[in-house]
């Protein structure tokens, strides 16, 4: 079969019908500020709204409804990072059907809670996607399960698809689409449709610095495997793409973004206080790889693949972001050890409207007390503007100050 016979037009419009069942809407949303800072007309497609938090639910209910009774009956099984483990879970529940879910022992709390709370079995095995498949394959051939891939499936890829027809439903005249990447299954159904449908939009995946495995892949004309990965976009964390789906990743995908974790640490910020929504660290992949872009003048589609982020994780991007943005920051004063100067260091931060978070004394610093002493001071600020001021108030008062590594 060649590729224009496993993905087909046909296809995609009978998996839309499907998917339709278990769906919610996610209706683009139109983003001023990112479309402000692009030049361009940014659109969200926000898939972290569906009932399962992420778009997965779309091609492991259209496989499942390709199986026979028979398949069904002798239990599903996969391996996820979390999101196509819900995914999996919810559409076997519609369908009666058992699920089995190996899951790396990295994956976060919420995901597995939730993906037991859908009836499923779930099977922690591994540090990382690839070794929890290699289980799920064991588990598989001795129990006689049916699996479901998350990715490397032309069916699960056209399920996946069926955002592309949205997107085109919503959007007719749009220019460019971002897809996150992972093992390479929604990028092969989105980007296999918009070149039937809109030949002319360009489609990007993206995909994290450190499991940039589709890119290493395409770049070598053909499957390749990464000796590591590391990135905190755990539901992209994948070794290898797809061999069934990388021709059709070859043939349709326009280009590979790449992006570093810091970025997707600063997204997250800029989609909670500007959007008001939860992403996952991969669904915000497609939002960092914005400023990459030429936007200028063009309708950008970034699609946010999930939102499944527990709350340990979320309160550490949060900190780290508020870091690299110098809205919390620490420095080291030296002043004399006598009544009322950490009084007057008090005043000059909140003359300049500086907040103080905590503060640490250290007499030992010097063997002259009297000479000076050291104050460790965490502020909140505005940003590196605001901080800046905040440090040469300090420096004009005649302090000796520098920066020190915040402590929070």
């Amino acid at each position: 079969m060649g590729l224009e016979d496993k993905l087909t037009l046909e296809k995609f419009e009978e998996a839309c019908e499907a998917v339709s069942k278990v769906t919610l809407d996610t209706t683009l949303i139109y983003s001023d500020y990112f479309s402000e800072r692009t030049g361009g007309k940014v659109y969200l497609k926000p898939e972290n709204r569906q009932r399962t938090g992420a778009y997965k639910v779309r091609g492991a209910y259209y496989k499942i409804s390709t199986l026979s009774k028979e398949e069904r009956d002798r239990g599903l099984i996969t391996a996820s990072a979390g999101n196509h483990a819900q995914g999996v879970a919810y559409a076997a529940k519609q369908f009666g059907a058992k699920a089995v879910i190996v899951m790396p022992t990295t994956t976060p709390l919420i995901k597995v809670n939730r993906t037991k709370a859908l009836g499923a079995e779930v099977v922690l095995y591994g540090d990382v996607y690839d070794e929890a498949c290699d289980h799920a394959y064991k588990l598989a051939e001795e129990h006689g399960y049916t699996f479901i891939h998350p990715f490397d499936d032309p069916d699960v890829a056209t399920g996946q698809g069926t955002i592309a027809m949205e997107i085109i439903k919503d959007l007719p005249l749009v220019d460019i689409i971002l897809v996150p990447v992972g093992g390479g299954g929604l990028a092969t159904g989105v980007s296999t449709l918009m070149k039937m449908l809109r030949p002319n939009a360009k489609v990007y995946a993206v995909e994290p610095e450190g499991a940039a495995c589709l890119k290493a892949s395409l770049e070598a004309g053909e499957v390749v495997t990464l000796p590591q990965i590391n990135t905190i976009a755990d539901g992209t964390a994948v070794k290898t793409p797809g061999t069934q789906i990388f021709p059709y990743l070859q043939k349709n995908l326009d280009g590979v973004i790449t992006v570093p974790d810091s970025d997707l640490v600063v997204s997250f910020l800029d989609m909670v206080e500007n959007h008001k929504m939860i992403v996952e660290n991969s669904g915000l992949l497609t939002v960092a790889a914005l400023k990459q872009l030429d936007c200028k003048g063009k309708k950008v589609v970034s699609i946010l693949s999930g939102g499944n982020m527990d709350v340990i994780t979320m309160s550490s991007v949060v900190q780290q972001g508020l870091i690299m943005r110098d809205r919390i920051f620490t420095v080291s004063v030296l002043l004399p050890d006598k009544p009322g100067e950490l009084h007057r260091v008090s005043g000059i931060i909140a003359e300049v409207g500086g907040n103080v978070i905590k503060l640490e004394h250290n007499q030992f610093v010097s063997i002259n007390r009297n000479a000076a002493v050291e104050l460790r001071i965490t502020l909140e600020a505005f940003g590196t503007e605001h901080k800046n001021q905040i440090i040469k108030a300090l420096s004009d008062a005649g302090y000796a100050v520098r920066q020190a590594a915040v402590s929070i």
